[in-house]
């Protein structure tokens, strides 16, 4: 039978273990991130010498590249569109080439079956 206690597994008085069970925290420092859309994007990070601070980051709104500065920030990436197989072989060949290939791979075949 069910005691009417949603919270099962605590007891009366008991709280979030805080910094006096835990210890510490490491010292950090809150960097601005922002990006073209004008979105700002913090992030925190340690601030132990050997850690260095990321120039660039990904606004947490909208997916684009993130900058330090916020009158210059970093514009999109360029995606290219998809091209199909057909339009890479027709940028490495002309039509004459194309042409000619064809004629080649064409005699070929008429060659092994006789005509």
């Amino acid at each position: 039978m069910a005691s009417g206690n949603a919270i099962r597994g605590t007891r009366v008085g008991s709280g979030p273990m805080g910094e006096s069970v835990r210890g510490e925290l490491a010292p950090r420092v809150r960097v601005s991130y922002w990006c073209a859309a004008g979105h700002e994007t913090e992030a925190l990070f340690a601030t132990d010498p050997d850690t260095e601070v990321p120039l660039e980051w990904e606004c947490h709104d909208c997916g684009l590249p993130v900058g330090l500065d916020k009158d210059d920030p970093p514009e999109a990436a360029k995606t290219a569109p998809y091209k199909t197989h057909l339009a890479y072989v027709k940028e490495r060949r002309t039509d004459e080439d194309g042409q000619a290939l064809l004629d080649e791979a064409l005699s070929h075949l008429r060659e092994r079956r006789g005509g």
